[in-house]
């Protein structure tokens, strides 16, 4: 990145007026963040994001982040010495795992996030879809095949949900009112049961509700690759389906898509999936013809 300092004053005022009409799109809509990956564990890339997070407000556009916080789960389970078991790509969330989780993401990491944004000058605040039933789940189901029967079978998770229901009501009453939501991805069920959500699922429920204009899943990687490993930097959701189907997009990155489609599917205008690794990507995909990731539209 070019050093600030070194860009003429001429230069500075044409960068901000080459923005407007990026900012004039955006103006008073929604967007929704998804901040997870290794990224999250570098406070000076922390302290960044949020940084640019008050920008986004500053100018008028409505952001609402959601984090993830999986390395930071993985190393308090290991300081308490608490083993985890993996099936289906999934943490089994066992009854004392789930206290860590809920500890790590709606504590450690919720409030760190929050003084970040604060510090840079915001006004936000830290919640989970608990609060005020905001993401009401169900629990996650997946099926593995066994490698010595070859039989598919339901594997349990444990505390793991998936978004069933969302209600703004809570969201309402932040959004426009110069307060940024940052969210854990936890939920509960309707007998009050707290489930671990994947983040850009959680993420992508939020943004569906929202009707949001975009949401952006911040990862550990470019955005969607071509078989060549060249980012792709835009699909429909039919092209999607294609990739998939034809084994291009594989492995995590499955999910990541297949949420990108149903937040589409719910209103959401576009969705992006982009290197959160890379300085300043939320505000390079926001306010410049570059962009920095995959966009996925209808």
């Amino acid at each position: 990145m070019t050093d600030a300092t070194n860009i003429s004053p001429l230069d500075q005022a044409r960068i901000l007026s080459e923005a407007l009409p990026h900012m004039q799109e955006y103006d008073d809509e929604t967007i929704v963040i998804k901040y997870g990956g290794h990224a999250m564990g570098d406070e000076d890339t922390a302290k960044a994001f949020a940084r640019d997070i008050v920008l986004l407000e500053q100018t008028a556009i409505n952001p609402v982040v959601v984090h993830g916080g999986g390395p930071q789960i993985a190393t308090m389970l290991k300081r308490l010495g608490i083993v985890s078991e993996f099936a289906a790509g999934l943490r089994i969330t066992d009854a004392a795992t789930i206290e860590i989780v809920e500890m790590v993401l709606a504590g450690s990491i919720n409030k760190q996030l929050v003084g970040y944004v604060n510090e840079a000058g915001g006004k936000a605040v830290g919640l989970c879809g608990k609060d005020g039933n905001m993401v009401r789940a169900v629990k996650a189901t997946r099926t593995m095949v066994d490698p010595d029967s070859h039989i598919e079978k339901v594997v349990d998770l444990g505390f793991v949900g998936e978004p069933d229901k969302v209600d703004l009501t809570l969201l309402n009453q932040l959004i426009g009112y110069e307060l940024i939501p940052v969210l854990a991805p936890l939920a509960t069920s309707k007998d009050g049961q707290t489930f671990n959500v994947n983040a850009d699922t959680f993420a992508g429920a939020v943004a569906g509700a929202l009707k949001a204009k975009r949401l952006l899943l911040l990862t550990d990687v470019p955005g969607v690759l071509d078989k060549s490993k060249k980012l792709i930097p835009e699909l429909s959701v039919k092209d999607a389906r294609k990739l998939i189907a034809d084994g291009t997009i594989s492995g995590g990155m499955i999910p990541k898509v297949e949420t990108c489609i149903y937040a589409l599917e719910q209103g959401v205008q576009g969705v992006v999936i982009l290197d959160g690794k890379v300085p300043h990507a939320v505000l390079l995909e926001l306010f410049t013809n570059q962009g920095t990731g995959t966009l996925i539209h209808k």
